[in-house]
């Protein structure tokens, strides 16, 4: 029988002498003792709305992490970078290192070695999972198996369990499962996981389900495709190409465009070449003539060509620079008899067409990854873009389908003539730790800002960047001027800081 709070209060008003209280008493205690402890009990329940419930039963153990442990000293700078996570900021940060920034450089490096996170700090883990995205995947990965476990048992952490395709346990059917009934984040987590093991097995599980999904989940699944893209993926991206959604269908495009030899790659060069070519009649030597399409067809929409153009952009030049974009770099250079891209980006266009053209072509040379086009087109780092072609040519992009060692020589070299206000998005663009061109250039661009009494408060970004992408070993070339005071003063400090603590994090892991 279970003891109410109104027998306890009714034994208590009547007196235990004349009502035996509803409670047991311990050994060599009274039954008024007896009635004040179960008093006490039902207390601390109800302030804490807790009602009493039969036991369940206990979970089963968390799974073995055969992994390494961290080193004792790694260990403690984990516990101490997951600490200063949930410290209270605001104002500035004087000069001590930024803890913060340094925690996805911390889950990498730990991760690179294949060590496990200890199981003491993985509730603080998987919290600063749960607030960061840009550090999720690397913490779950440290975390490994114990995490999913629990997170079985906490509803704030499912996010592990969403973001894991593992997290079914490689039940039978466990795949189709996720995919008929999970949700959105479950199922991307499946398709992105099939994808790298089985391509076409995860094009055969979206296409038996695309009918169904909204657009905006089409368009996102899309994206997943793009990895290990075939021309086994060619028939259902064709298809796709029908779709209600324009913009489901500018995506399938994108993807088939980018595929060497598919038929709408030929069907785009076909177009394009119609519109581009060598004119050699000029007595100034040859040239490239255009002619713009006159009309966008149904053909031109199904295949990804975007009918209206934006406000203040005309037809046919919107046109134009869609089909040239679209249309394999590779073909070029025959289609003008010459050698490669850059006698193509040397040759004079006809007409005013030039800015157009060559915009459409910095856009393939980044869609398509083509490292000769995007050098021909960035030209040399000393020359500036000429102001009336500065709108269409982005070096940011430009450099993403750079090699990451000839990327770095680049900006290294921008920076030395055009200096850092510049350079901020391209620096964005380069392999961190930066390579020794670049960490010198960054390093000696700085010195030079402080010498000449630059406005501080207009290099803080660069800062911070320094911070998290100069090899560690720059920290002996940036000692703090003894005539350094101010800003300059605790930026260097905190950047030589920074720094001399990453090289010391990895000096940790490395045991």
């Amino acid at each position: 029988m279970t003891t109410t709070w109104d027998d306890l209060v009714g034994a208590a008003l009547l007196g235990t002498e004349r009502r035996t209280p509803p409670t047991r008493p311990r050994e060599g205690q009274d039954a008024a003792g007896a009635l004040l402890d179960a008093a006490a009990v039902h207390t601390v329940q109800r302030r804490a709305a807790l009602l009493p419930v039969a036991a369940r039963a206990r979970p089963a153990a968390a799974p073995e992490d055969g992994r390494p442990a961290l080193p004792e000293a790694a260990r403690r700078r984990l516990a101490l970078l997951l600490a200063d996570r949930a410290a209270p900021g605001g104002g500035r940060r004087g000069s001590a290192p930024d803890l913060t920034e340094l925690l996805p450089q911390w889950l990498a490096a730990a991760n690179a070695r294949g060590y496990r996170a200890p199981a003491a700090l993985l509730p603080e883990l998987l919290e600063a999972a749960r607030a960061r995205s840009d550090v999720r995947p690397a913490a779950l990965a440290l975390a490994g198996p114990r995490a999913l476990w629990l997170a079985r048992l906490n509803p704030q952490w499912k996010y592990a369990l969403r973001a894991s395709p593992s997290a079914s346990g490689g039940e039978p059917g466990a795949d189709d499962r996720v995919w008929q009934e999970g949700l959105l984040a479950e199922r991307s987590a499946l398709l992105v996981s099939l994808r790298q093991r089985d391509p076409d097995a995860a094009r055969e599980l979206l296409a038996g389900t695309w009918a169904k999904e909204r657009a905006e989940d089409r368009l996102m699944f899309l994206d997943v495709l793009g990895e290990r893209l075939s021309l086994s993926d060619e028939p259902f991206l064709e298809q796709v190409l029908s779709d209600r959604s324009r913009n489901v269908r500018a995506a399938a495009a994108g993807l088939l465009t980018g595929l060497p030899g598919s038929a709408l790659a030929s069907r785009m060069t076909a177009r394009a070449r119609a519109c581009v070519a060598p004119d050699r009649t000029s007595g100034d030597g040859p040239r490239i003539t255009v002619e713009a399409p006159h009309e966008c067809d149904s053909g031109m929409q199904r295949d990804g060509i975007v009918a209206k153009p934006p406000s203040g952009r005309g037809e046919r030049s919107w046109w134009l620079g869609q089909l040239v974009e679209a249309a394999p770099l590779a073909g070029w250079p025959a289609r003008f008899g010459v050698a490669g891209a850059a006698e193509v980006v040397a040759l004079p266009v006809a007409d005013g067409w030039q800015p157009d053209l060559h915009a459409a072509w910095c856009r393939a040379a980044v869609r398509q990854g083509d490292a000769e086009w995007a050098r021909a087109l960035l030209g040399p780092a000393a020359s500036p873009p000429a102001p009336d072609v500065a709108s269409w040519k982005d070096p940011a992009k430009l450099l993403s389908a750079l090699p990451p060692g000839e990327r770095a020589g680049w900006v290294a070299e921008f920076i030395a003539v055009h200096g850092l206000p510049e350079a901020f998005r391209l620096l964005g663009t380069c392999a961190v730790p930066w390579a020794e061109p670049l960490g010198r250039a960054v390093v000696d661009a700085l010195d030079t800002a402080r010498d000449a009494g630059g406005y501080p408060w207009s290099f803080s970004g660069v800062m911070g960047l320094a911070e998290r992408c100069l090899d560690p070993s720059e920290a002996d070339r940036l000692a703090v001027p003894e005539d350094a005071s101010g800003y300059w003063a605790e930026a260097f400090e905190r950047l030589v800081g920074t720094l001399r603590l990453r090289a010391t994090m990895h000096a940790e892991l490395a045991g």
